[in-house]
């Protein structure tokens, strides 16, 4: 593949950007680095999430990211919906940019469907609700309890899961393309990956099984995610990625000695 020799992929970030640090991380100027979700940039409006975006913006790179299910998506929502390289962003610096969902995008030659969003795993005891006049009670129970659960609008969201709108409008931007692009960008899997990764034992929900109709429909070379915090090749088409920054190139080059 001679198109997209200056694209990198990577996994969720978690707002923690040091594997783009020069001390790690030697590419060339102008490179383009995609993260497959949970990105973690745009999670509250503190001194240090501006900090560490400045940090990005100096850098020599344009950052491109679909969203996770730990994204702050009243935030991340609020920033204008432009056109970027034939689909629809939101800017949230110059060269850091989000990908949005059911999307086509060429970027140096290489066609992507992109579709972010993931149900929680993190959620076994419940979302919290600040209006509700019990949630100090809760919160302290649960805290003593080292309870799993996520407090809405500020740590959870219920955006991570796709809406009908935006389900639909993937189908209708992959059909006008004849149902073919290179690369499928998300950030869970579908349903009969995420099965071979967890043995069956993750549940099913309405966006593994939207991603699998995907799969059904659509041609593609390869196929790219992260969520699952592993850096892992599923046959010849599906890559999980976590802290691994991996050339895109070297994905479609038959002699490559790339391996996970």
């Amino acid at each position: 593949m001679t198109k997209g020799n200056n694209i990198y992929i990577t996994g969720d970030t978690h707002g923690d950007f040091i594997r783009f640090s020069s001390k790690f991380f030697d590419v060339p100027d102008k490179s383009i680095i995609i993260i497959c979700g949970d990105f973690g940039g745009v999670w509250n409006e503190s001194s240090t999430n501006r900090y560490w975006l400045d940090w990005l913006e100096k850098k020599p790179y344009t950052f491109l990211f679909v969203d996770g299910n730990h994204e702050n998506y009243d935030l991340l929502n609020s920033y204008p919906v432009s056109v970027w390289n034939g689909g629809k962003v939101h800017a949230v610096r110059e060269n850091v940019i989000h990908l949005m969902r059911g999307q086509i995008f060429d970027i140096e030659g290489v066609r992507f469907f992109t579709f972010g969003g993931a149900r929680s795993h993190d959620i076994r005891d419940g979302i919290l609700s600040t209006d509700d006049p019990q949630f100090a009670e809760k919160k302290k129970k649960l805290d003593r309890e080292r309870g799993l659960y996520r407090i809405e609008h500020l740590s959870w969201w219920k955006e991570e899961m796709p809406s009908d709108g935006e389900k639909a409008e993937g189908f209708a931007n992959l059909e006008k393309a004849g149902n073919s692009v290179d690369v499928i960008l998300s950030h869970c899997a579908p349903t009969s990956i995420q099965d071979v990764l967890s043995r069956g034992m993750f549940e099913h929900d309405d966006l593994t099984e939207y991603l699998e109709q995907i799969k059904q429909r659509c041609t593609f070379s390869k196929w790219f995610f992260g969520h699952y915090h592993e850096n892992k090749m599923i046959g010849r088409k599906y890559i999980l990625l976590y802290e691994m920054v991996a050339p895109l190139e070297d994905f479609f080059t038959e002699d490559s000695s790339f391996t996970i």
